[in-house]
């Protein structure tokens, strides 16, 4: 059995185990381990499988924990304070969001890696996933944490189901989104400088989009669910939008990660490393 897949039948065996004792004993002290159990295990997971596919001997566990840990709490806490201080309600705050989370994720991303001497395109879906499964990660135990907190009082039910929502829609969220920018970024592959191209300049544009459709896209749903006038549409028209989403973000990585595949097969392998500028 794979380390990934250890990690988590393991992982979720402990968290199905903490979600049991709390209902039963109804301590408090457990909700921290409920909460970073459920938040952690499928992006941990997820990094860990991403992991085995690395190209270059550079990326190492070290890197991978630093891009996961602190790419991921960077992240979190510029998106912060960029929302509070420049997002005011109107038709574009979820467009705003998603520039402002992504350029977050991505300049944390440039920041930790840019001492690698040859930047893959194959490693730099690696990384960029592993920064965005961190934000994933560290906002979802947030998420959870105030799910606690109902106008009924604590509510661990609600805990337990935004935990399960998030854990099923995370990789499809920001570790697919950065992995592609990721990608793009280290797209000038076995060179030790970044490459910020037009290339580069549309896939942010496109990834935040793409943000912008998931995180508003339930908002668009009750419009056209109130043009039309029948409350049965909400539900189809919410995750039907998602799933679509999640499909245009795989193909695209899909495709970004085949481009980096040919890079890695072309004939620039052959000169010698220290001949690439």
């Amino acid at each position: 059995m794979k380390l990934w897949s250890k990690v988590f039948l393991t992982g979720l065996g402990l968290w199905l185990l903490t979600v049991a004792v709390t209902f039963a004993t109804g301590n408090p002290n457990l909700i921290p381990t409920l909460v970073l159990l459920g938040s952690f295990l499928v992006p941990v997971t997820f990094v860990l499988w991403a992991f085995t596919k690395r190209h270059s001997g550079e990326v190492t566990a070290e890197l991978l924990f630093s891009t996961f840990v602190t790419g991921g709490v960077l992240g979190v806490l510029a998106a912060s304070l960029l929302e509070t201080y420049l997002l005011h309600p109107n038709p574009l705050f979820f467009f705003g969001v998603g520039l402002i989370e992504e350029a977050a994720k991505l300049t944390a991303l440039a920041f930790l890696c840019r001492r690698l001497q040859h930047k893959y395109a194959v490693d730099g879906v690696i990384l960029g996933a592993s920064v965005g499964f961190g934000f994933a990660a560290f906002e979802s135990a947030g998420y959870a944490f105030t799910a606690l907190f109902t106008q009924q009082g604590l509510s661990l039910m609600t805990l337990v189901e935004t935990e399960l929502l998030r854990g099923v829609l995370a990789p499809v969220g920001h570790g697919l989104w950065t992995a592609i920018l990721g990608g793009v970024l280290f797209s000038a592959s076995g060179r030790r400088h970044y490459a910020f191209t037009k290339r580069l300049a549309v896939t942010f544009i496109g990834v935040a989009a793409l943000h912008a459709l998931w995180d508003g896209w339930q908002s668009i749903a009750q419009v056209i669910t109130d043009i039309a006038r029948d409350p049965h549409l909400f539900t189809a028209l919410s995750w039907g939008g998602l799933i679509v989403v999640s499909l245009i973000g795989v193909l695209w990585l899909t495709a970004v990660r085949r481009h980096a595949d040919r890079e890695v097969l072309s004939p620039l392998w052959s000169v010698p490393v220290n001949r690439l500028s």
